[in-house]
Protein backbone atom coordinates (compact mmCIF):
# COMPACT_ATOMS: atom_id res chain seq x y z
CA UNK A 1 0.00 0.00 0.00
CA UNK A 2 2.96 2.16 1.16
CA UNK A 3 5.08 1.18 -2.04
CA UNK A 4 3.68 3.80 -4.51
CA UNK A 5 4.09 6.80 -1.62
CA UNK A 6 7.55 6.12 -1.72
CA UNK A 7 10.33 7.95 0.86
CA UNK A 8 10.05 10.86 2.13
CA UNK A 9 13.01 12.64 3.02
CA UNK A 10 14.46 16.02 4.05
CA UNK A 11 14.15 17.84 0.81
CA UNK A 12 10.55 16.85 -0.09
CA UNK A 13 9.24 17.58 3.58
CA UNK A 14 10.51 20.87 2.87
CA UNK A 15 8.90 21.19 -0.90
CA UNK A 16 5.51 19.84 0.72
CA UNK A 17 6.01 22.46 3.74
CA UNK A 18 6.60 25.35 1.29
CA UNK A 19 3.42 24.24 -0.90
CA UNK A 20 1.34 24.26 2.25
CA UNK A 21 2.30 28.25 3.38
CA UNK A 22 1.92 29.23 0.24
CA UNK A 23 -1.75 27.54 0.13
CA UNK A 24 -3.04 28.65 3.81
CA UNK A 25 -0.72 31.20 4.34
CA UNK A 26 1.42 31.17 7.95
CA UNK A 27 -1.21 33.15 9.85
CA UNK A 28 -4.01 29.71 9.02
CA UNK A 29 -1.48 27.20 10.01
CA UNK A 30 -1.77 26.92 13.65
CA UNK A 31 -5.43 26.22 12.87
CA UNK A 32 -4.75 24.18 10.46
CA UNK A 33 -2.50 22.03 12.38
CA UNK A 34 -4.82 22.39 15.48
CA UNK A 35 -7.84 21.40 13.16
CA UNK A 36 -5.87 18.34 11.84
CA UNK A 37 -4.48 17.10 15.59
CA UNK A 38 -8.37 17.00 16.93
CA UNK A 39 -9.08 14.80 13.61
CA UNK A 40 -6.58 12.62 14.37
CA UNK A 41 -7.62 12.20 17.97
CA UNK A 42 -11.18 11.55 16.91
CA UNK A 43 -10.06 8.76 14.53
CA UNK A 44 -8.21 7.07 17.19
CA UNK A 45 -11.30 7.62 19.58
CA UNK A 46 -13.90 6.19 17.29
CA UNK A 47 -11.20 3.23 16.31
CA UNK A 48 -10.45 1.88 20.25
CA UNK A 49 -14.73 2.22 20.89
CA UNK A 50 -14.51 -0.03 17.97
CA UNK A 51 -12.50 -2.74 18.86
CA UNK A 52 -13.89 -2.28 22.37
CA UNK A 53 -17.69 -2.81 20.65
CA UNK A 54 -16.26 -5.99 19.30
CA UNK A 55 -14.83 -7.29 21.93
CA UNK A 56 -18.01 -6.76 24.32
CA UNK A 57 -19.93 -8.46 21.48
CA UNK A 58 -17.15 -11.66 21.35
CA UNK A 59 -17.59 -12.03 25.18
Amino acid sequence: MFGLIGNFGPWELVFILVIVLIIFGPGKLPQLAESMGKAIKNFRKAKEDDFQELEDKEA
